[in-house]
């Protein structure tokens, strides 16, 4: 959406969400595939120009996956490289930092995916684009205000917009929390200031993510990031403040490294931060939501922030579109804090013990087996699978994958090594019949549109009760493809 149609839009949109990060752009996205009327404002004249956020989770891939952006984060990033730890210019060996997962049937993405935040969310904005929908930069949001039936923003420009719904998707400071007043609960994680720059140094091998000691000056790190020409430096510092000028960002290099400063041919992008962790005491606020960093702030070890944050406007978003376009209740609004606050928590804990080292960059980072089992919106069990788990993929033998048949906004209703028949069915829902299969056992299973497990039965008692809760609306078409056994 073009600045100059602000005002255009101004008189009402379904869905306003502030902030044009990875969150929410993802949610932007999602709403707008969902034919959701939805205007992103972003405050500067354009996209977070750094590397910040540059891993991308196994679970993360499947989201983007279904958003349709997958093959281009997949052409545009890389596996992470092994750590290459030096000392006194030497090098002492590799280190790597990941448990390192092979891909498989159920779970077609095996490791974490390098990509830099700028790049991710270049393709989140350009697959925007794609459904018709675009940013308003420039555009800070300055006030909020919101009564029984909607939200009324203004912006610095003296702009009004009136939406449905609001998502504070504005970050680790966002202006709308503080306006609501939610409280933010956590921790300093650590006391030692840490620098994040993108640099350029064409002396360093590609090959290694490479770490170097310091001594009692802190840590530093050097990573290739893929499709760029750049390294992500990272360098901590436990006495005084990091310097991000260039002059400062090369001086730490000098200190630190064999490299000399003139090595470092360019600094592209500088920032520092201090470690924290905290969490939003509630993530909504009648018709407003916190998601991403508004909601919770992580460490950045273990690359767990900006992996939740997506998947926060991925759960946020299909509660929307069925609430807005398919007539479903309003309290299926409240399960986004149901199920994403416990989940966030959990990550937060995760996150600060990766960084204080009492826990590796394993299985549990890679957030294929988080759920929702015991949440509002789970019932029942079947087979391997509990209601609130996640959707297994599979092959298909038309060379299909079980991903492909719940790739998109509806649900899907699959009866897996069973003969039970479904009751008519109201939609969007899609109805297949594949042969059983170890991931999923035998049963039938609906799956929301995040991909999560929402209901499973030997038959089809209950459904109608689960499906009346969610979605509402006209009976789908049919199609019954067989999974290979």
């Amino acid at each position: 959406m073009a600045l100059n149609s602000v005002k255009e839009t101004s008189t009402g949109t379904d869905v306003l969400v502030v902030g044009a990060g990875p969150t929410g752009l993802a949610l932007a996205v999602d709403l707008a595939r969902r034919g959701v009327g939805v205007l992103v404002t972003e405050r500067t004249d354009g996209l977070f120009p750094g590397s910040r956020g540059k891993g991308l989770q196994p679970r993360t891939m499947e989201v983007l996956d279904d958003l349709g952006v997958v093959d281009a984060v997949l052409a545009a990033g890389g596996p992470a490289p092994m750590g290459m730890v030096w000392q006194d210019g030497e090098r002492l060996g590799e280190h790597d930092m990941f448990d390192r997962a092979r891909p498989s049937g159920a779970e077609p993405y095996g490791e974490p995916w390098l990509l830099p935040q700028w790049r991710t969310q270049e393709i989140l904005l350009a697959r925007l684009r794609e459904l018709g929908g675009d940013v308003a930069f420039g555009q800070e949001v300055t006030g909020l205000a919101q009564d029984a039936d909607g939200v009324t923003a203004r912006l610095a420009t003296g702009t009004t917009v009136r939406a449905r719904y609001a998502v504070a998707a504005d970050g680790g400071r966002s202006t709308v929390r503080s306006a609501l007043g939610i409280a933010m609960h956590g921790e300093d994680v650590d006391p030692a200031p840490v620098l994040v720059a993108d640099v350029r140094v064409p002396g360093l091998d590609r090959d290694n993510w490479h770490m170097f000691g310091g001594g009692d000056a802190g840590y530093l790190a050097l990573c290739p990031l893929p499709g760029t020409e750049d390294f992500q430096l990272v360098a901590q510092f436990t006495r005084g403040r990091p310097d991000t000028t260039p002059e400062g960002v090369r001086a730490v290099v000098a200190a630190r490294t064999h490299l000399t400063a003139d090595q470092v041919t360019e600094v592209r992008w500088a920032s520092d931060f201090r470690p924290r962790a905290a969490l939003a005491e509630r993530f909504r606020d009648g018709r407003i939501f916190l998601a991403g960093d508004a909601a919770h702030i992580h460490s950045p070890a273990g690359g767990q922030g900006l992996n939740t944050s997506v998947q926060d406007a991925y759960n946020l978003g299909w509660k929307l579109g069925q609430v807005l376009r398919e007539g479903a209740p309003e309290a299926l609004l409240d399960t986004y804090e149901e199920e994403r606050l416990p989940v966030a928590a959990h990550m937060l804990g995760l996150s600060t013990r990766i960084h204080h080292g009492t826990a590796r960059r394993g299985a549990e980072t890679r957030q294929l087996g988080l759920g929702y089992r015991g949440g509002p919106l789970a019932d029942g069990s079947a087979g391997a699978l509990v209601a609130g788990d996640r959707a297994p993929d599979g092959r298909l033998p038309d060379g299909r994958r079980i991903f492909d048949l719940l790739r998109g906004p509806h649900f899907t209703l699959l009866a897996v090594g069973t003969d039970a028949e479904p009751p008519t069915l109201p939609g969007p829902v899609r109805f297949h019949r594949i042969d059983a299969y170890e991931a999923y056992g035998e049963g039938l299973f609906l799956v929301r549109p995040d991909g999560y497990v929402g209901w499973a039965g030997e038959t089809a008692a209950g459904l109608d009760a689960h499906l009346s809760r969610v979605a509402p609306g006209a009976t789908p078409t049919l199609a019954t493809p067989t999974l290979r056994s």
